[in-house]
């Protein structure tokens, strides 16, 4: 059962305690995209209560369009990893010098070692929510299954599992190997597992390919 927040805005609205706040942010500032896993299993009930947090997350319309396919077959985990592999071959082909070393170097999948492989499709068919804010702004559905890959992600630091999103893949070709309805569309495919390592810091950040930027250049008052 769950606890309401104490009515200690200014306002008198909900509100959560200062040491709630404070490991709130702890929490926004370790979740991480995670790579290297350990190989010991995440139990089916932490799963499950996963699942089920990523499930309260915010949907257009209170549509719920996100669908979860846990990928168990070695077969169907083959057809990813290769999808992955010619994804990663074409896309490191696109650099050349010192970025395409670079590129080489990158951990950027955690697909050998993950306990759980996690595929979340939109149903971009579900009736669910009668269309409401999305007539306009349809792509608010897929909006929707991202905000629960964030709860998830989140929901999973938070139980000390990581969570890494692999992004270099053929849509249509993973798809097509989980054997999903034709409306489902492919959002993201997660490496689920507890993390070989800890880190604050990005790792692109340090393996020195991107640094972050600030606040301030994100920003923009009109």
């Amino acid at each position: 059962m769950t606890q309401a927040p104490d009515s200690g805005g200014p306002g008198g609205e909900a509100a959560f305690s200062a040491a709630f706040v404070a490991r709130f942010e702890d929490l926004l500032a370790w979740r991480r995209d995670v790579r290297r896993f350990r190989t010991d299993p995440i139990a089916d009930d932490l799963l499950q209560r996963l699942l089920l947090a990523a499930h309260m997350a915010p949907s257009v319309g209170n549509s719920q369009p996100w669908r979860f396919v846990t990928v168990d077959e070695s077969e169907r985990r083959e057809a990813v990893r290769s999808s992955f592999q010619r994804a990663n071959s074409q896309a490191l082909a696109s650099y050349s010098g010192e970025s395409a070393r670079l590129y080489a170097t990158l951990k950027l999948e955690g697909l050998s070692l993950a306990p759980v492989q996690l595929a979340v499709f939109c149903d971009e068919g579900t009736r669910q929510g009668a269309g409401l804010g999305r007539r306009s702004m349809p792509e608010m559905l897929a909006y929707s299954c991202v905000c629960a890959v964030n709860t998830l992600w989140l929901a999973a630091r938070a139980h000390g599992v990581g969570l890494g999103w692999v992004s270099i893949l053929e849509p249509e070709i993973v798809t097509r190997a989980l054997d999903v309805p034709p409306s489902w569309r492919l959002i993201a495919y997660l490496c689920m597992g507890f993390p070989a390592e800890e880190h604050l810091d990005p790792e692109l950040e340090r393996a020195g390919w991107q640094a972050g930027t600030g606040l301030d250049a994100r920003w923009v008052h009109r």
